[in-house]
């Protein structure tokens, strides 16, 4: 912890002098931006079908209930990511299954999970007793402090993603935009529904890291919805997705040294005035056209 905090008063002390070229000799900084990019295409491709399936209370439910898996690390003395990882998984699924197996209504469903699985986090938390630095890390993140393990995870969540959406991607569409139409040509949809849920809740447990519990919810929801202000193709709005992820990633890291602030709600920010900025342009070529 000592020596990241260490690199980071070095960050600040290169931004403060304007030569940010030498950041790249710092290797928290390396992993930081291979890390943006990484989670920034990750959060674009998975971001684009969520906002399209009207998933984003989803993954928000996914990613607030992950508190349960940071505590439960914390106290069991184990790294959080390890088990992030599984909980999520496993919570996504049968959250899945629940909201397959009910007549209430998936928002209420939602609703239900998130809180009972957010009340059980907060109860497991206030167990913790002493120093308490890798759960508020966790549940602010921080994406200075990831590591070669976690690009490593990441970087498989993104093949694995790739690989599954990008080979059946005309399948992943028809399944997005008309439901029923793709159950009578055939095609196993909830096998493609599970294994989506799947690589969601890896991508929110991966991502946890870098931008927090509380904001990662917004990594994948604010830069699909920008790139789908600026395209309704549906190749293009991925690609654009894509690419805006992962460019205000690294802006927001830019940000976040420049002037000395978190770097997860940094990125969020920068993302968010994108998203403005994107909207207001809308906005102002429709009222001309």
């Amino acid at each position: 912890m000592y020596r990241i905090y260490d690199y980071q008063m070095n960050w600040l002390a290169v931004t403060s002098g304007s030569d940010l070229m030498s950041l790249l000799q710092f290797p928290f900084m390396q992993r930081a931006i291979a890390g943006a990019v990484l989670m920034g295409v990750l959060g674009g491709l998975l971001g684009g079908f969520v906002i399209l399936r009207q998933l984003s209370f989803f993954s928000h439910a996914v990613s607030h209930a992950a508190l349960v898996g940071v505590a439960l690390g914390v106290l069991l003395q184990l790294n959080p990511t390890w088990m992030l990882l599984p909980f999520t998984l496993v919570f996504g699924v049968i959250v899945l299954y629940v909201i397959d197996k009910t007549d209430l209504a998936s928002d209420s469903v939602l609703s239900i999970i998130l809180s009972g699985a957010l009340a059980i986090g907060v109860i497991l938390a206030s167990l913790i007793q002493g120093y308490r630095g890798n759960l508020m890390g966790v549940l602010f993140g921080d994406i200075l402090a990831i590591d070669t393990t976690d690009l490593i995870l990441t970087l498989l969540v993104l093949v694995a993603s790739s690989i599954f959406l990008l080979s059946t991607l005309r399948q992943q569409i028809l399944l997005t935009l008309n439901l029923d139409v793709a159950k009578v040509q055939g095609i196993p949809v909830q096998l493609y529904r599970y294994g989506f849920v799947v690589l969601l809740s890896l991508a929110v447990a991966v991502a946890i890291k870098a931008v927090g519990v509380l904001l990662v919810n917004a990594f994948l929801v604010i830069p699909a919805s920008t790139a789908k202000l600026m395209s309704h193709h549906f190749s293009r709005f991925l690609w654009i997705s894509m690419i805006v992820g992962s460019s205000s990633s690294i802006a927001g890291i830019v940000v976040s040294g420049a002037f000395n602030l978190a770097s997860g709600p940094s990125i969020v920010l920068v993302q968010f005035l994108l998203f403005v900025a994107v909207f207001t342009w809308v906005k102002w070529r429709w009222k001309s056209a």
